[in-house]
C-alpha cells in the first residue's frame, strides 16, 4: 500500500534503535526523508546509512538528550532550515528505563522515569509544533505501553509514566483537531527489545527465541498474550507508519494495542 509519504518530512525520536528503528524504516521504505534522534552518534550514524539504503532522502541523525529542552530545540530548528520550516511526521519512541517496585524506587529514579519518559516527549512536540502547524498535513504518534492495561509489580515509574504519554496525547488530539493534526498512541506488548532480551537472559532464557520469551513471560508475570510468542520490533514499525501517514485520515485519539492478543479493553 502507498501511504502518501514520498518526501514527506519525518522525525523519529528514539529511531537509531528497537521500536523507533523498525517505524523509521517503514517511513523511509515509503520514500519519506527521515530524521532520527538519539543519544549515541555511532548509532544515529548507522541508522541513517540504513534509512538511506532503504530509500529515504536526506536521512540524517541528530544527537540530543531530549531531557534537555535547549537541546531538543536546537535539533528542530536545525530540521526546520533542513527541510523548509516544515515537518509532516513526528514519532515519540523513546521510553524511560526504570525498574524495581515502588518500595525500592528512589525519588531520583522516579524523576527519572518521568524526565525521560513524559518530559522528553513534551520537549519534542512543543518544539515540532511549529513546523507541524505549517505543513500541508500532519500526524503525532507517541509510544506508550501494555502495562498501563496491565499492571507489573516492577514497572510502577515506567508505567506511570506511559500513562501520562497516553493521557497528554489524548489531550493533544483534542487541542490539534482543529488543526486537523491527528495524535495517536501505540501500545506495544510484550516485544522482543534489547531490554527484554536482557531482562531474559538474566532469568537463564534465550532472548532470542520468541516463543521462549513468551513462556517466561507467562511463568513470571503470569501475563502471557493470546499468540503464543512475544512480538518482534519490525511487527510495530508498519503500524507507526500507517498512523503516521496521510492514509490515515481520520483516526485521532486512538490508543492501539500491539500486543499479540489479550483481555484489553
Amino acid at each position: 500500500m502507498d501511504l502518501g509519504l514520498k518526501d514527506a518530512a519525518a522525525v523519529v525520536v528514539g529511531g537509531h534503535r528497537g521500536m523507533g528503528l523498525a517505524a523509521a524504516r517503514c517511513l523511509a521504505e515509503d520514500g519519506a526523508r527521515v530524521a532520527v534522534v538519539g543519544r549515541t552518534r555511532e548509532a544515529l550514524d548507522a541508522a541513517a546509512a540504513d534509512l538511506a539504503d532503504r530509500g529515504s532522502p536526506d536521512a540524517v541523525g541528530l544527537a540530543a538528550d531530549v531531557t534537555d529542552a535547549s537541546a531538543v530545540q536546537r535539533v528542530f530548528d536545525e530540521i526546520g532550515g533542513r527541510w523548509g520550516g516544515q515537518l509532516n511526521i513526528l514519532v515519540n519512541a523513546v521510553g524511560p528505563e526504570s525498574v524495581g517496585t515502588f518500595e525500592d524506587l528512589t525519588d531520583e529514579q522516579w524523576r527519572a522515569a518521568f524526565d525521560g519518559g513524559v518530559m522528553g516527549m513534551v520537549h519534542c512536540v512543543r518544539s515540532a509544533l511549529p513546523l507541524l502547524r505549517k505543513a500541508e498535513w500532519a500526524r503525532i504518534v507517541n509510544f506508550s505501553a501494555h502495562s498501563t492495561q496491565r499492571q507489573s509489580v516492577i514497572l510502577p515509574a515506567y508505567t506511570a509514566a506511559k500513562a501520562a504519554v497516553t493521557s497528554i496525547s489524548k489531550n493533544l488530539s483534542l487541542l490539534l483537531a482543529k488543526d486537523e493534526i491527528m495524535v495517536n498512541v501505540v501500545s506495544p506488548g510484550s516485544i522482543a527489545s534489547e531490554a527484554l532480551k536482557s531482562w531474559a537472559a538474566s532469568v537463564g532464557v534465550d532472548g532470542e527465541d520468541p516463543y521462549a520469551l513468551m513462556r517466561a513471560i507467562d511463568e513470571h508475570f503470569g501475563h502471557p498474550a493470546h499468540l503464543p510468542r512475544a512480538g518482534l520490533p519490525e511487527e510495530i514499525g508498519p503500524v507507526v507508519a500507517f498512523l503516521a501517514s496521510r492514509r490515515n485520515s481520520y483516526m485521532t485519539g486512538a490508543n492501539i494495542n500491539v500486543d499479540g492478543g489479550s483481555d484489553f479493553t
